[in-house]
């Protein structure tokens, strides 16, 4: 059988990470849902990795929950899938929602590149990027609703970042299916591209080209103070320049920069 989650780690230390379900559109299966988390786990505890780039293999990124998983759990009053215990504790959440969490908590930049379908848990898998990029015409829905289910995939951390609560309620109440230009206006995607793999792979190699450091203490900033108070973001502001100032590759970025080379980085600590 074909792996869930194909992986390539290129040379510049770009991950390049593809959901591999083809034949069910990249659906969420239980061993989905774990392959995905043990993936990003992997890659956040490796330290030469600067960037990473989430795609589906096959006509889309992800249709969601697998149908017939769903039908196994139709009568039960709990659902495996969000009830097991998994087995890392380094991601919160439990494993549905450690799909989105995983990508959100992972120390380096998350690219989605974003093409068919993204519905339910595949749309909120997404959404745990830091930048999305999509298709014209892709398509999106918060499709729980139609199951009579509420969206549970990390997405009160993620959606709201993003769009104001009216938009993200009528979005949930409705489970209307809307495209990639809707969904750049509405600030769901950040760009829209014709070969959003590709462009994500672009820009997933600029980024690689920084300070590592500075890249990751950058996605620590953000992620710790955007709902925070005005004063702890000051103050983690400070504390994480301190801690880059004079540090090496902060000084290589500088030399780099006065004698107009390219910087020779090294790993993070």
């Amino acid at each position: 059988m074909a792996k869930l989650i194909m992986v390539e780690i290129h040379s510049n230390g770009v991950a390049d990470v593809r959901l591999n379900r083809v034949e069910k559109y990249n659906a969420l299966s239980p061993e989905m849902f774990d392959a995905i988390t043990e993936t990003g786990e992997m890659l956040s505890a490796n330290n030469s990795i600067r960037a990473i780039v989430l795609s589906g293999n096959g006509r889309g990124f992800c249709a969601g929950l697998d149908f017939d998983g769903f039908q196994n759990i139709l009568g039960s009053n709990k659902s495996s899938i969000t009830t097991k215990s998994f087995v890392s504790d380094t991601t919160p959440g439990n494993p549905a929602q450690k799909i989105s969490m995983v990508w959100k908590c992972a120390p380096v930049p998350v690219i989605a590149a974003l093409h068919g379908v993204s519905f339910g848990g595949g749309f909120q898998l997404a959404l745990g990027a830091d930048i999305r990029i999509a298709a014209p015409d892709a398509k999106f829905s918060i499709k729980e609703v139609e199951w009579g289910l509420i969206p549970d995939c990390g997405i009160t951390q993620t959606l709201r970042e993003l769009i104001p609560i009216d938009v993200a309620k009528e979005l949930t109440f409705t489970g209307r299916t809307f495209g990639g230009e809707e969904a750049l206006r509405l600030g769901i995607v950040t760009q829209i591209s014709d070969s959003p793999l590709k462009s994500a792979l672009n820009m997933a190699e600029l980024i690689a080209t920084k300070s590592p450091n500075a890249i990751r203490e950058s996605k620590e900033l953000f992620e710790a103070t955007w709902h925070g108070t005005r004063n702890a973001g000051l103050a983690l502001e400070e504390k994480l320049q301190k801690r880059l100032i004079g540090s090496p590759n902060q000084i290589e970025t500088v030399k780099a920069n006065f004698e107009k080379r390219s910087p020779q980085h090294i790993d993070p600590e």
